[in-house]
């Protein structure tokens, strides 16, 4: 006789002790291109603003809701897809996010006013905010255990990306010469191509095995994923099973995990950390990211958008998409607590080097001012901007992941929206003198957060680094693979 547990366990030890396969890297594909997408559709905002503002004379609050709109309706994505990815499955919604994505994007493309750009933006937001924990989660369900955080990682990393060929394509498009009124269409309409090339993907991808034997006792969808990652050919006994499958695996191998249970110790510890953390990170990166054009006119009224593009790209390009794939291949050596906190900390050093030498009128030169606030984005991205993508899919039990997750990133894009919609506020009220001293107060409240709710989760599998052993209710039966 083997344990409900024992069984569970036999599995899913397949999937944590694989090697890296050829499958790892084919979803980590479909998953980040999503990514991608969103980054650029995000951070393309704030170039379309600068374009459409003397166009459609809007005024401080439209700029504002304009840049927001997509950034809380991210949030009601994320509550949304995160909570039903666990009620109905991983795969079941896989790749409608990237559908609603991409019919946003076309719609804003299209828009007559800036009521017809903000509701489709709102509608492109939704896509993005879905995209945040469905695909975390599914990275991280498919991962082993020692390449886990650089897998999910990795995913994330293909917004470093996003971050580039976003003002790539609108330099470009602007030495073309194509006219302001059309090339923030264009800017706005590219968003939808790369989304829409892996609907088919996402749609083709087999439910995770932790979530076909965690939440639903399915051994035959578990091992046929196993089999796919593993290119294994695990048998399962047609006989034993079937005659389970009512009285034994959807009563015994299924997680006994209700969704307020991630309300209860040590779940809601956790939920403070990864939520609270990813709020703090998003409301300090966001703000400054989409505003980047306001920032830069602060700093450098002279120039022209072309040139304050550029500046924009070098940015990225130096000290912003490099630190990605850093952290992505230190976070399972160094550990995500540490790279998080590390992060924050040094944000909040390079935002306070920033309000310190900006008192008594903008001191700093241009040059230094680029520096100082490069360096700031590699303690982003080498930082929490990696690691809240990452915790989330590992510190809550299967059941309960995509709540949890979604709950977390939903939150991060709150306050993503409550720092694009007060940046320019308080670039108009309090400078950047004022303005970057809140960044560093921010920032600090995330080393503090983080140290105080988050484990280390470092090549754990997700069983442990979710305790999930609690939820597991151990009866004999007979076993049900073999080889």
């Amino acid at each position: 006789m083997e344990t409900a547990n024992g069984l569970r366990n036999n599995l899913l030890d397949k999937v944590d002790e694989v090697e890296l396969v050829k499958h790892h890297f084919r979803t980590m594909f479909t998953a980040g291109m999503g990514f991608f997408t969103d980054a650029y559709d995000l951070f393309i905002i704030g170039v379309v603003i600068a374009l459409l503002t003397p166009i459609w004379h809007l005024t401080t609050a439209e700029v504002a809701f304009l840049g927001g709109s997509s950034l809380i309706a991210a949030a009601f994505g994320a509550y949304f897809f995160g909570r039903i990815s666990d009620i109905f499955g991983r795969k079941a919604i896989y790749g409608l996010e990237v559908i609603i994505l991409t019919v946003g994007a076309v719609g804003s493309a299209f828009s007559q006013d800036i009521t017809q750009l903000i509701i489709w933006r709102i509608i492109l937001g939704i896509g993005i905010g879905g995209d945040y924990p469905i695909s975390a989660i599914i990275m991280s369900e498919y991962s082993n255990r020692k390449d886990r955080g650089k897998l999910v990682s990795m995913v994330f990393s293909l917004q470093g990306i996003g971050l580039i060929v976003g003002p790539m394509v609108a330099i470009l498009i602007l030495m073309l010469g194509v006219p302001h009124d059309i090339a923030w269409r264009i800017l706005l309409g590219l968003g939808a191509i790369p989304a829409a090339s892996v609907i088919y993907l996402r749609r083709k991808i087999k439910e995770t095995p932790y979530y076909s034997l965690g939440v639903k006792g399915d051994v035959y969808s578990t091992v046929a994923a196993i089999n796919d990652i593993t290119g294994a050919n695990i048998k399962t006994d047609d006989n034993v099973a079937s005659k389970l499958a009512d009285s034994y695996l959807n009563g015994v191998v299924k997680l006994k995990t209700k969704w307020q249970d991630i309300f209860k110790y040590p779940n809601n510890l956790r939920l403070l950390g990864t939520a609270g953390s990813w709020f703090l990170l998003d409301w300090a990166f966001y703000g400054n990211s989409i505003s980047w054009p306001l920032v830069m006119k602060s700093v450098m009224p002279h120039a022209t958008f072309i040139q304050s593009l550029a500046a924009s790209t070098i940015v990225f390009v130096v000290f912003a998409a490099p630190f990605y794939w850093l952290a992505a291949f230190s976070m399972d050596k160094l550990g995500r607590k540490f790279i998080q906190i590390l992060g924050f900390l040094g944000m909040a050093l390079c935002y306070l080097i920033i309000s310190l030498t900006s008192f008594g009128g903008y001191e700093l030169i241009p040059a230094m001012f680029i520096l100082v606030f490069g360096v700031s984005y590699i303690f982003v991205e080498f930082g929490p901007n990696t690691t809240t993508f990452v915790y989330p899919s590992e510190v809550f039990p299967t059941p309960i992941r995509g709540m949890g997750d979604g709950i977390s990133a939903g939150t991060g894009k709150a306050g993503a929206f409550l720092g694009t919609m007060l940046f320019p506020f308080l670039l108009a009220t309090i400078k950047i003198q004022g303005t970057f001293m809140v960044l560093v107060i921010i920032s600090f409240l995330g080393a503090i957060l983080t140290a105080f709710a988050l484990p280390e989760t470092k090549e754990m599998s997700l069983r442990d680094a979710a305790e999930e052993e609690k939820y597991v209710k151990g009866e004999g039966l007979p076993s049900v693979i073999s080889k």
